[in-house]
């Protein structure tokens, strides 16, 4: 589209001329230009240009000779750069105000321009440039008379008379719009009465030439466009279009070659106008209609038979200009299934739509414009003659028409052409150009398009034919690096024919470039493809043979022998050797060629391993099956195979007796490894090659057949990736050929069930590792594992003792949770370290000593052992939560002292252990005995469960901490206490044992027993909420037999409380015991605390066991900070434990209660007085004994 001139290219813009005031123009042009609808300036700086410019030329109206051509060449670039539709004339408000004589100056060159536009029906407008406001203008009346009368000199409307202010900044923004509004009125005006002018022509029919008809019709569209009415336009270009059509195969005075150019000429201007309207409109199912047709109309118009080329060329250019016309309308970008849908006759596909299709097609016309134009140029003789005459032909006057240019004297003149000057013409011009260039360019934007699309086949095609103009062009590298990319494709898709064809370019490409590794690894692939045997069928019968020729067995024999002759066997064949000349195998440039498994080279050399056993024993054989297939044509000899292992002393080799001498295998073949010999080694197309020979491996663990080395000739070499048999996949090319599969090994269940590895046992271990654990571990202790080594049957060297805590239930041992940032990072289960390691290091410096100790990890040296001695450390393990764990104890050591290559042997050993919880810490606050305090947030009612507890201020409260063994073993108690957390603790609160002696030794707890423990807790400040401290519980596992346990501290936090001041205090007091029969007093003393007075209901409940004087019920005021006392006289009716009368109290102002508790109201009756005997024995407690 670069090709088409810039007017045909863009949409005409309209065109005004300025004339007068010159420095005016820059910002008037400026202004038009950056309209929505632009406007194009000529700007005259006087008006002695002005005829110049509109200068016509007189036609000769009786002439009745036909047209010398179709279009114009440059009607077109006139109308949008010379003729202007309206010239406006600028004069200095100045000039018109003036004087006498510059007023004959403005009317004298208004009279001069209305003569130069007359004949062409240019409209006019007359500009007057105030030098100030415009209303100074109209207070002049003398100014007023002369712009009445340059409106009369003019022959212009009034609005057509304008006022341009440029030094009022006010004003000039209006000035412009109004200026660019009439512009614009009067230019359509002028291009609406051209284009009637010309249709009333067309429709009048005043002409015998349809040259004529369709120039007028050309005209109309192209003022149609000037006004942007598009619908006409298209509608005149069809028209023409359609009137062009007709004229092919009419006579006229050109040669029958050049009229068929001049045709495709106008008719691809037509085209590209018409696609153009159409994709500006939208309208993409239309465009692509109307290029088909003309495509279809124009295809089989090749009546140039001298110059087919020239066709070819034409056809090339109109698809590439379509395509970059669809790339760069935006009306693509909409769903293309609708279009497709949308057609009419259902024939449009997908690809029609897009861009690339019509680049692939531009770039194939042009390739056959390049074959016909190489041969019209073989055919040539005076090629000599040709290259001179191209100077002198330029374009013609009219569209698609070549002269050549004369010099007559200082004159020049157009002569005609004849067809065969005009064919030497394009033939000299086309040896000027490289069409292959063009040919990639093209096919490469194809390439990109169909890439975004993610259209890969269609893509590779593209890439297929760039790489064959590189090649043509004898660019090999840039030929092979586009073959790389596209032959992964075919490859996976397995398109054989194109396989072959891309293999084809490679194979040349690497030879030429001398590349002789590539050059072998495509030869051999191209050998080994599945063709068809038949060498007389045309493979999918359009296909081009390219550099390999036709795929078939007779090609494939042939490149498999040349490729033999580089590896140096069949050298005297003499198989075009001079082919083959710069690539060369030597002893300094030998060749290690490797296929893996999804190399496509699988083909060529596929290596299966087989064990026939998948465990054995240190140093006891097994059988291994070497199976080898390939499905190159020929049969190949092998000279030597080697078999590559994980253990490098089993590596052996194959050698073949026929090909090799004893001297010859000597030197190729290292003294240190095994050889095996082989009576033939000859490797038949589709047929396993099977060997089968023993194997033994000293060395534990895992042994696998890594790669096989398959030696052709002296220099060159196939290393093949083994493969299982059981698990090698099929050959995709050939898994649907026309072949006998047969198994790899000839035991059928062994080709289903056989792998390329096996497993060497452990060795029978002569030491004994041995864990011993004393039952489950308890969380806080450090838990013991005495770890045993005992040599029984060598020494021991280099050992190295492996230690792994692993979760049993697999949650593992680290807790990410905050709340167990204390327990060293969030770890459960901590190795602590290995007690008896370092001593036994320090005593013995015969071994590395390597000692690593994690929190679940630890890796130990150990000493050297000999046999029948024993060495033992202990394993520290520490629990932070109950958990079971799996402790897993590896040995590692060498039987040899000194020898490094001696295999290691290993001995695991594991053992469970469970991680209990010891003791459980609970607690108990009790309020003062016989004393039930009032506290308000008692009263309150609170909804929220973690109310803390609310103690009383002053008052000795009871706290009693208990500790439970939970677990089956016994346990040692050393001590319970309560920790406070900071010094200011005990200035707040006052906590002290009970009153009762302190034990001095350890108590004993069972399983399921409970210690406890009796504080006093005084609260002594009335503060916020009070921390009681910290329980701090010493004990020890009862060690039994063995020495004594280490003691454990297990720490309970205690409760924060609530210290409140209550306001009454309800006591109640009776002797320690009573006697049937004898009377005694009860009393109730009520202490208000509060500064209120305060009134309480008491009511006293009768009791059978008691006989009571007094009142039963009541109200008691209580004056504020004093007490109240209650007696009653009650005599005991019954013996035993019995329940005194309760009594009950209920604050009026606190709507609160009290009521003694059951414990609290029980007194023991003794039926007569007792005696009391007591005692002191070594500290112990008084102990009461009462004898009725």
């Amino acid at each position: 589209m670069e090709e088409y001139p810039d007017e045909l290219r863009n949409p005409p813009v309209a065109l005004i001329s300025l004339v007068g005031c010159p420095e005016h123009h820059p910002a008037i042009s400026s202004y038009l230009h950056s309209q929505q609808h632009p406007i194009n300036v000529l700007a005259l700086p006087d008006f002695s240009k002005v005829p110049v410019v509109l200068a016509k030329k007189v036609k000769d109206s009786g002439s009745e000779d036909p047209p010398g051509g179709i279009l114009k060449r440059d009607w077109l670039l006139k109308h949008r750069t010379k003729i202007p539709a309206l010239v406006a004339v600028l004069f200095s408000s100045l000039d018109v105000s003036g004087g006498p004589t510059q007023w004959l100056q403005v009317c004298s060159d208004l009279e001069n321009l209305k003569a130069a536009i007359r004949p062409r029906n240019v409209k006019l407008v007359v500009v007057v440039v105030l030098q100030s406001s415009s209303a100074e203008l109209h207070a002049d009346g003398n100014n007023e008379d002369r712009m009445i009368a340059l409106k009369k000199r003019a022959e212009v409307d009034s609005k057509y008379l304008l006022m341009y202010t440029p030094n009022d900044v006010s004003e000039l923004k209006q000035s412009l719009d109004r200026l660019g509004n009439v512009f614009s009125e009067l230019a359509s005006a002028h291009y609406r009465e051209e284009g009637r002018r010309i249709r009333t022509k067309v429709e009048k029919r005043g002409y015998n030439f349809p040259e004529l008809h369709m120039r007028y019709c050309f005209k109309v569209a192209i003022y149609a466009e000037f006004r942007r009415d598009w619908n006409e336009a298209l509608k005149f270009y069809e028209e023409a279009y359609r009137i062009l059509r007709q004229m092919v195969g009419t006579k006229t005075r050109l040669p029958p070659i050049q009229r068929i150019v001049e045709i495709n000429s106008v008719a691809e201007q037509l085209q590209f106008k018409i696609s153009t309207l159409l994709l500006h409109g939208g309208k993409v199912l239309d465009a692509v209609q109307w290029f088909c047709q003309h495509n279809v109309a124009y295809r089989r118009l090749v009546r140039v038979t001298e110059a087919p080329y020239l066709h070819w060329e034409w056809m090339s250019r109109q698809f590439l200009v379509f395509a970059e016309l669809l790339e760069t309308s935006s009306a693509t970008m909409q769903s293309i299934s609708s279009f497709v849908v949308g057609g009419t006759d259902g024939t449009l596909t997908e690809w029609e739509f897009r861009p690339a299709y019509y680049y692939q097609l531009a770039a194939t016309y042009l390739k056959k414009k390049q074959s016909s134009l190489e041969i019209s140029l073989s055919m040539t003789d005076n090629s000599s003659e040709v290259d001179s005459s191209i100077d002198s032909v330029v374009p013609s006057t009219y569209v698609g028409q070549f002269a050549r240019l004369l010099e007559q004297g200082d004159e020049l003149s157009m002569q005609p052409l004849s067809d065969e000057q005009y064919v030497q013409y394009t033939l000299a011009e086309g040896k000027r150009f490289q069409d292959s260039y063009e040919i990639i360019a093209l096919l490469k934007r194809a390439y990109e398009s169909y890439s975004s699309l993610k259209a890969q086949r269609m893509g590779s095609t593209c890439g297929l034919e760039i790489a064959k103009e590189y090649f043509f062009l004898n660019n090999y590298v840039n030929t092979k690096q586009v073959c790389d990319d596209i032959i992964t494709l075919y490859r996976q898709e397995g398109w054989v024919a194109l396989i072959w064809e891309v293999l084809g370019y490679l194979r040349e490409c690497s030879r030429k470039l001398g590349a002789v590794k590539s050059f072998i690894e495509y030869s051999l692939e191209m050998a080994a493809l599945p063709v068809l045997p038949d060498t007389s069928i045309t493979f999918l019968g359009f296909m081009e043979s390219g550099p390999a020729g036709l795929p078939s067995l007779q090609q494939r024999e042939h490149i498999q022998k040349e490729v033999m002759e580089l590896f140096g066997k069949d050298s005297r064949d003499g198989l075009s050797a001079e082919k083959s000349t710069d690539l060369r195998l030597t002893e300094e440039n030998p060749l290690n060629l490797e296929i893996d498994l999804v190399s496509p080279l699988r083909t060529v050399m596929l290596a299966s391993v087989a064990f026939h056993e998948q465990m054995i024993k240190p140093s006891v054989s097994t059988l291994i099956t070497l199976s080898l297939l390939s499905q190159l044509p020929l049969s190949i000899q092998i000279d030597k195979i080697d078999l590559q292992f994980n253990q490098p002393q089993c590596n052996f080799s194959i050698i073949n007796k026929e090909r090799y001498t004893s001297t010859t295998m000597i030197s190729s073949v290292q003294k240190s490894q095994r050889m095996e010999k082989a009576s033939s080694l000859v490797l038949t197309t589709n047929r396993w090659l099977r060997l089968t020979f023993e194997i033994k491996s000293e060395q534990s663990g895992k042994l696998e057949c890594v790669s096989i080395i398959v030696k052709l000739g002296p220099h060159f070499s196939i290393i093949c990736r083994a493969e299982s048999p059981a698990s090698m996949d099929d050959l995709p090319l050939w898994k649907f050929e026309d072949r006998v599969e047969t198994f790899p090994t000839k035991d059928p269940t062994l080709a289903l069930t056989g792998q390329k590895a096996t497993q060497i046992e452990e060795p029978e271990p002569h030491v004994d590792l041995a864990l011993v654990a004393t039952g489950p571990a308890l969380v806080g202790e450090s838990f013991i594992v005495p770890v045993t080594i005992s040599a029984k049957g060598h020494d021991v060297y280099s050992g190295e003792l492996k230690i792994n805590l692993v979760d049993v239930r697999g949650d593992g041992l680290f807790s990410p949770r905050e709340t167990e940032a204390s327990f060293l990072d969030g770890h459960h289960v901590e190795l602590l370290g290995i007690a008896g390691a370092e001593q036994e290091g320090k005593s013995q410096g015969s071994y590395s000593n390597i000692n690593r100790i994690q929190q679940s990890f630890g890796l130990v040296s150990i000493p050297n052992i000999k046999n029948g001695e024993t060495w033992s450390c202990e394993l520290e393990i520490k629990w932070h939560q109950p958990k079971p764990i799996m402790l897993f104890v590896s040995l590692g050591y060498s039987s040899q002292e000194k020898d490094s290559t001696s295999q290691k042997i290993n001995i695991h050993k594991s053992l469970q252990i469970e991680g209990k919880i010891a003791v459980t810490i609970n607690h108990r606050i009790m309020l003062p005995f016989r004393r039930d305090p009032l506290l308000l947030s008692m009263v309150k009612p609170f909804n929220d469960a973690d109310q803390l507890v609310s103690l009383p201020l002053g008052e000795s409260n009871v706290l009693i901490v208990s500790a439970s063994n939970c677990t089956e073993i016994p346990i040692w108690v050393e001590s319970l206490s309560i920790e406070t957390d900071f010094i200011s603790a005990s200035s707040s609160c006052c906590i002290k044992p009970g009153s009762g002696p302190e034990s001095t030794g350890s108590t004993l707890l069972v399983a399921e027993e409970e210690y406890k423990k009796v504080f006093t807790v005084k609260p002594e400040v009335d503060s916020a909420p009070l921390s009681l401290g910290i329980v701090c519980l010493r004990w020890r596992r009862d060690p039994g037999h063995h020495e004594p346990s280490t003691i454990v501290t297990t720490k309970h936090r205690l409760p924060h409380v609530n210290v409140e001041v209550p306001t009454l205090i309800v006591s109640s007091e009776c002797p320690p015991y009573a006697v049937l029969g004898d009377p005694l007093t009860y009393f109730v003393k009520i202490q208000n605390q509060t500064p209120l007075l305060q009134e309480l209901k008491v009511l006293l409940s009768d009791s059978q066991s008691f006989l009571m004087s007094g009142t039963h019920s009541g109200t008691v005021f209580v004056l504020p900070k004093s007490d109240h006392v209650l007696s009653y006289k009650v005599i005991p009716l019954s013996s035993g434990t019995q329940q005194l009368p309760k009594y009950s109290l209920t604050s009026s102002r606190y709507s609160a209660g009290f009521q003694p508790s059951s414990a609290a109201s029980t007194i023991f009756v003794f039926p007569s007085k007792p005696l009391f005997k007591g005692a002191n024995d070594r500290g112990k407690n008084l102990e009461s004994v009462a004898t009725i």
